[in-house]
């Protein structure tokens, strides 16, 4: 039985992942925005990624009341994304903020305890989009790529020490993530939510793969068909890959023209 923390828990993708490793037995303490948790059915704390405060006291309360931490899942995220001219500055702080250094900050917090233990796994949730990069998506894009970056990094930095890292990057499935969509680009931010809410995927079924990835310790944790379709296409059919990027991006034009206009 294992000792998991996760961001995000209130809902999508971490409310499944805390569903499944409850199920499966683990002590799993829930963390999110809200001062009380959203369905009492879980031990849960305050913990607001973009607060060092916060990963502080989440420390101190595995150490307190666990004696350590077995997995620190750090999945809390807002979507974005717009045309590069349209997308304000203040929405690229936003969403590095949160998504990139968020994970940053859980990371630099619970690493010191997995050092003393010599032991422990860390879970990033990027995105396919860190594998993968559509147009109208650069800062989605950018902080879900340094996600993947920064894992691979630690991946190898804590190996000796006997902590393992894997990088869970699914496509879109059916969640609640739309709701943080916001921005100046509500052309491409209608096109994102379109594309979450028409997903065949739900975001148990993201859970049940990554679940089985980190029981595995793969590092690469790629828990859907199309994300593992156009990670492939581009790794080793990259003029094929080059053409449908191309293709998205016309008709994305066409469409913010359209709407523009």
């Amino acid at each position: 039985m294992s000792r998991v923390l996760v961001t995000g828990a209130a809902s999508g993708l971490g409310a499944a992942l805390v569903a499944r490793f409850v199920a499966e037995g683990h002590q799993v303490l829930s963390t999110d925005l809200a001062e009380d948790s959203p369905d009492g059915g879980t031990t849960y704390l305050k913990l607001d990624v973009r607060s060092p405060d916060d990963w502080d006291a989440a420390v101190a309360w595995c150490e307190q009341n666990w004696g350590g931490l077995d997995i620190l899942v750090n999945n809390a995220g807002i979507a974005t994304g717009g045309r590069i001219d349209v997308e304000t500055l203040d929405e690229w702080d936003r969403v590095v903020d949160i998504n990139l250094m968020g994970v940053v900050r859980g990371c630099r917090a619970f690493v010191p305890l997995f050092k003393r233990q010599r032991s422990g796994q860390i879970v990033n949730t990027a995105s396919a989009a860190g594998l993968v990069h559509p147009p109208m998506m650069s800062s989605y894009n950018t902080v879900k790529a340094g996600v993947v970056a920064l894992s691979e990094t630690l991946s190898h930095e804590l190996h000796p020490y006997g902590v393992s890292v894997s990088v869970a990057c699914p496509s879109f499935f059916r969640t609640n993530l739309a709701d943080s969509i916001r921005g100046a680009d509500s052309a491409m931010g209608a096109t994102a939510r379109q594309l979450i809410e028409k997903s065949p995927r739900s975001a148990d079924d993201i859970a049940a793969a990554v679940l089985d990835g980190i029981k595995k310790k793969r590092f690469l944790i790629i828990p859907d068909r199309p994300a593992a379709l156009a990670w492939r296409t581009k790794r080793f059919a990259r003029p094929l890959y080059d053409r449908q990027m191309r293709k998205i991006a016309a008709r994305a034009r066409q469409r913010a023209e359209g709407k523009d206009g």
